[in-house]
């Protein structure tokens, strides 16, 4: 039986990206929805620029320049619990995981972001350590940027205050939402949630993944992912083979997550878009 392939137009896009409208130009609606900012199945690149969509500066020219791009690679720990938050981080093509770790050296992620946001809100809320781990779970591009950098810039009036107050909440709803999922949904639902959340950060239809990180971020055993995994791929959602997992039905994967990826989703839009 053959099934859709996933395309970029497909998806519906995260709320409009934080970076572009911290420090730069506003765009149209019209302008945002054709610009990916991901630029999905171009080439990867460093970019030089804030991406089209998200929460870097792009409309505030005092932080543009403090803009730096750098290139995440897999498993890179941007910053540790109880540790200081150096840099925020506007990621372009990567995605990072938010985790929780225990004293036993146990984890579990409570949040990812990828072009919808940045890491590392803490430090210009005023938060001088971590409470969690934030780890790279996607290689790709990025913007960077040093944290006393926009906390000088919100204390001194600039418009990124409000904007970032907007994407706090955001975060914090999606905390939430994730908590509840976690603890009330079916492993394949939360299981296709993950995969929808991080298609929607990268370049195209396959990205490196396996089970054993999937099973670390979603705090469940190795083999309790495999059945998971190997449902939806039975089912034709997805492909899975030496370590990466290809989206091959995104409407049926769509279909077979719970309702938490479309409510996530439609509150960022209605807090960011």
């Amino acid at each position: 039986m053959s099934h859709p392939v996933a395309t970029p137009s497909q998806q519906p896009p995260l709320a409009c990206c934080l970076l572009p409208r911290v420090v730069g130009a506003r765009h149209t609606r019209r302008e945002e929805a054709s610009d990916d900012c991901c630029r999905r199945h171009r080439p990867a690149r460093v970019p030089q620029e804030p991406p089209a969509r998200g929460p870097a500066p792009r409309r505030d020219e005092g932080l543009l320049p403090h803009l730096e791009p750098i290139a995440l690679t897999f498993k890179q720990v941007l910053y540790e619990r109880d540790a200081p938050i150096p840099h925020l981080y506007f990621p372009a093509g990567g995605v990072v995981s938010l985790l929780i770790t225990m004293d036993d050296g146990a984890a579990i992620e409570v949040a990812t972001i990828g072009n919808e946001g940045l890491v590392g809100l803490a430090a210009v809320l005023g938060v001088e350590v971590s409470t969690e781990r934030a780890i790279v779970q996607i290689a790709g591009d990025a913007l960077r940027m040093e944290a006393d950098v926009v906390a000088r810039a919100i204390r001194s009036g600039s418009p990124t205050h409000d904007l970032l107050l907007r994407y706090a909440q955001a975060l914090m709803m999606s905390l939430a939402q994730t908590a509840a999922c976690n603890r009330l949904h079916p492993m394949e639902e939360r299981c296709a949630r993950w995969l929808l959340q991080t298609h929607d950060r990268v370049r195209s239809d396959a990205f490196p993944l396996t089970h054993a990180f999937l099973a670390q971020m979603l705090g469940v055993r190795r083999a309790t992912v495999t059945v998971a995994a190997g449902m939806l791929q039975q089912a034709g959602l997805i492909r899975y083979s030496r370590g990466v997992v290809t989206i091959v039905d995104r409407p049926g994967l769509e279909a077979a997550s719970c309702a938490c990826y479309r409510l996530i989703q439609a509150r960022f839009d209605r807090l960011l878009g």
